[in-house]
């Protein structure tokens, strides 16, 4: 093993230490969770504002607009609430009750990094560390309908390399590399009217890499855009696996992961300390449609499809200390034909508010916060030998969650 892929390695592993993710966060297991102030302002315009070396994150090209070395540190803390309601759980046809849960959220701390050094006027480097995918729920032995929903715990970290290069006043080009580290853990128990059998119990990890592409356009200094495509591949995780009572060991576990489009604005109005910003993002779920392994073929189905998202925001400059920014966003869902209890998904609202306190020419804090609010979703699954129907589960899931970001950036 060469020693750039053990540097990678470990610093992934690092990472995915202090990263529990959890769900409601984005559309399928996408995470919006790369700054402070893209929290603060919904991320409304992320892939182009650039008041902070996280925008990498969004889009390569953007670290032209840097002419110091700019470095930020940040956590991002997630409480989120996940309840089943007016459920029904059936067996062979009978109606066993209600099967409601009160929460299967919890609360998650996903830490970043971001460094971008300009090398001269036309080229600027980069390096960040942070998560780009994951989702979290668990039902206790209390819930059921156990074959449903236990333990599902998808969790990432990305290492990115990225290059930007200035073609003119106007125009900038970037790309980078990610390497991306991930591990999932699902585990599925069938009802104690079913036996009590393990149904499946995967815990894998692995690595993938995809990249990332960009452009700024710099109408002036105060209006700009940045268009950039990020593509992610399906990860290939080994583990154990077990389905339906049968273990393999060193399987393979198939994990596709979503690729995305995206396309911000900036302007600030002349001669004034009002700025609004936009954001449409498409993210790529529809390939997203089974999970499966090497040795047991298709472990689940979801068939899920493409969505979007779309945030409007705004930055008022109020002083030489102060910045505040306020932003809105709306979350497509990525489910479709078939909606989960273990993975819960629905349209959700952002409404987001943050600022940036200057505590010198060189260094600030940033704090963001969003109260989301997810769309009650009507789920009903069921479990099938051949033709016949062996249990369902119907009920209203319920997603909503709180988000915080603190941040520390300084420029050299």
């Amino acid at each position: 093993m060469n020693k750039k892929f053990t540097f990678a390695k470990n610093a992934l592993t690092v990472a995915m230490l202090t990263v529990t993710t959890s769900l409601v966060n984005a559309a399928g297991f996408q995470l919006n969770a790369q700054s402070a102030t893209g929290l603060g302002r919904a991320f409304a315009g992320d892939a182009v504002i650039a008041d902070n070396a996280s925008v990498m994150a969004r889009n390569a090209a953007a670290m032209a607009l840097f002419d110091e070395t700019s470095l930020s540190l940040g956590l991002n803390v997630i409480q989120s609430t996940v309840k089943l309601s007016d459920a029904t759980y059936t067996v062979m046809g009978t109606e066993i009750g209600s099967t409601n849960y009160d929460d299967a959220g919890g609360t998650s701390y996903i830490p970043n990094i971001h460094l971008v050094m300009p090398l001269n006027e036309k080229i600027a480097v980069g390096i960040n560390l942070y998560s780009n995918f994951g989702t979290k729920t668990e039902f206790d032995d209390t819930f059921v309908a156990s074959e449903y929903a236990g333990l599902t715990d998808v969790s990432s970290a990305n290492l990115g390399l990225a290059i930007s290069y200035r073609l003119n006043q106007q125009w900038s080009v970037g790309g980078g590399l990610d390497i991306i580290y991930g591990t999932g853990k699902l585990q599925r128990t069938t009802s104690t009217y079913l036996g009590s059998q393990k149904a499946l119990d995967v815990d894998v990890n692995g690595f993938a890499t995809g990249f990332n592409l960009g452009t700024v356009f710099e109408l002036n200094q105060n209006n700009r855009f940045g268009l950039s495509y990020r593509y992610s591949p399906k990860l290939e995780a080994k583990g154990d696996i077990t389905f339906k009572g049968n273990t393999v060991q060193d399987d393979t576990f198939y994990w596709p992961l979503a690729n995305n489009v995206e396309f911000s604005g900036y302007h600030r109005l002349e001669n004034s300390r009002f700025a609004f910003h936009y954001s449409v993002q498409w993210i790529g779920w529809k390939y997203f449609d089974t999970l499966d392994s090497k040795a047991h073929g298709t472990l689940n189905t979801y068939y899920w499809k493409d969505s979007f998202h779309y945030s409007i925001g705004s930055t008022f400059y109020l002083d030489n200390k102060w910045t505040l920014r306020a932003g809105y966003m709306y979350d497509q869902s990525a489910q479709d034909k078939k909606t989960s209890v273990a993975v819960p998904d629905s349209n959700r609202q952002w409404f987001s508010a943050g600022f940036t306190y200057q505590l010198n020419k060189k260094s600030n804090i940033d704090f963001g916060t969003t109260y989301l609010i997810g769309e009650d979703v009507m789920i009903n699954e069921a479990t099938y030998q051949g033709a016949t129907e062996i249990s369902n589960i119907k009920g209203i899931i319920s997603p909503n969650a709180i988000l915080m970001a603190i941040q520390y950036s300084r420029t050299f």
